[in-house]
């Protein structure tokens, strides 16, 4: 399998290489040469094995011989053994043909640990074999930073810096990552939106020198690992529903776009995907793209989803290379675009096509809540707001009553108590091994919304480290 860029300048690599580069050298994003098809008999197959086993088998084609098949499978079966539920992403029930994906049973209680708990062992294992280091980059809205930081602590080939909005994440996501003492692990906190995060680590990609001197690589959704970790969990849940010979729908609380492209992914291996479902808060750059086919991009709002407070979404990127018809040049004129002006719009053919696969909802903060109170009341769940937005956004947009429809619970509720108990009265627990979470005493470094003090903190970091 060798991987190409969605800005078309970059050469292909393959899967060991393109797991280190996460951003290709033209800016553009790693995905397959060709998408690996999955047969009816293949996906049936899958129906009888563990969580871990299943991952081995529906990613096997993506790693190609960059891992051997029982290499992969190891890995896959350390990286969910810790995992709080033996089913790993089990489906709860909430109707007749409406269902909860439950994404947060893992060691930082959010769908991130899915791919990262196993980046990080494809990482330490391809750095062991090949003598190298490298220094982790990551901007995170909430949860990719203390996912990524549970997935590298203490690896001794990994420096972990990971860049948060000052303020703008939820007092557990924040302590998930400043809490963590690791030597490897540096916590910075930017005077700034999740998007200016975003952009400085795209600047450091971009600047060669320095990622070149640090040896940079990615764990946010722009590395291409995450996103095929992620098509698992759309496998096993269809599969489980009746795929391959039953459609399945997909609602998914939506940010940075990386989680509903890999459940594009798993159409585009085969899966019978009827629908996804974008759903948004009042940051719906994403919503308002599928209703109109315009993209522009405005003021980021605080909200009680703060992981889904963005409005340049990354991985969208893929999805454009894919409606453009993989045409990189294309897409790079559109991205830049995008870049001076603020706006992006497809012709109206290629637009239909998107919504054709695609629907999407947005929600407000009353309304997000509303929904956590009338699903608590129905079923006695509680959902955190990010979870309960890819609930009302399934509930708006779902294609037809006999198809089973899946809303991807993406965070633990306990991760965003304050949400939750002023929708419902209930103030939910942290689990017992986190329990002590709010007396660990912390360590962050805060830093101006500037790309040349940043990359100095890192350069002097490691430059501390080595001496």
């Amino acid at each position: 399998m060798r991987y190409i860029s969605t800005r078309g300048a970059a050469p292909a690599l393959d899967f060991e290489e393109a797991l280190l580069a996460g951003l290709a050298a033209d800016g553009g994003l790693y995905l397959p040469e060709s998408w690996p098809q999955l047969d009816r008999d293949q996906f049936r197959r899958l129906a009888g094995l563990s969580y871990a086993d299943a991952a081995a088998a529906v990613m096997a084609p993506f790693v190609g011989p960059a891992l051997a098949e029982d290499e992969l499978g190891r890995l896959a079966r350390e990286a969910y053994a810790g995992f709080d539920h033996r089913a790993v992403a089990p489906l709860v029930q909430l109707g007749p043909a409406d269902w909860l994906l439950e994404l947060f049973h893992g060691p930082t209680l959010a769908f991130k640990d899915y791919a990262l708990q196993l980046v990080g062992r494809l990482f330490d294992h391809v750095l062991e074999r090949r003598g190298e280091t490298v220094t982790i980059v990551g901007a995170t809205s909430g949860d990719t930073g203390s996912a990524a930081i549970e997935a590298c602590r203490d690896r001794a080939r990994i420096r972990v810096f990971i860049l948060h909005p000052k303020g703008r994440v939820s007092e557990v996501q924040r302590r998930q990552m400043t809490t963590v003492l690791a030597d490897n692990v540096c916590n910075i906190a930017i005077m700034g939106s999740f998007d200016d995060c975003q952009d400085l680590v795209k600047a450091m990609f971009a600047d060669r020198r320095f990622r070149d001197e640090m040896r940079l690589g990615a764990v946010n959704s722009i590395n291409w690992a995450r996103v095929m970790a992620q098509i698992v969990y759309y496998v096993t849940a269809g599969v489980a529903l009746g795929a391959p010979d039953r459609s399945v729908a997909f609602a998914v609380p939506t940010g940075n776009f990386g989680n509903v492209f890999a459940g594009y992914a798993a159409s585009r291996m085969g899966l019978p995907v009827a629908k996804l479902v974008v759903g948004s808060n009042r940051n719906d750059i994403l919503t308002r793209f599928f209703r109109t086919g315009a993209m522009e991009a405005g003021e980021v709002h605080a909200t009680v989803s703060p992981s889904m407070d963005i409005q340049i979404s990354s991985n969208f990127e893929r999805l454009l290379f894919e409606f453009m018809d993989r045409d990189g040049s294309a897409v790079a004129d559109l991205m830049g675009r995008f870049r001076r002006e603020g706006t992006l719009r497809l012709d109206p053919s290629r637009w239909r096509r998107t919504t054709e696969l695609f629907d999407a909802a947005r929600f407000d903060d009353e309304e997000t809540l509303a929904t956590i109170a009338r699903v608590r009341r129905e079923t006695g769940l509680l959902l955190d707001p990010h979870s309960a937005i890819g609930v009302a956004a399934g509930a708006a947009c779902r294609p037809h009553a006999s198809v089973p429809l899946v809303a991807l619970a993406t965070a633990h509720p306990a991760k965003f108590p304050d949400a939750v108990e002023r929708a419902t009265g209930t103030r939910p627990a942290l689990p017992p091994r986190l329990a002590d979470l709010h007396r660990r005493p912390e360590r962050m470094t805060v830093l101006p919304n500037d790309l040349a003090a940043v990359e100095a903190f890192i350069r002097g970091t490691i430059a501390e480290a080595a001496a």
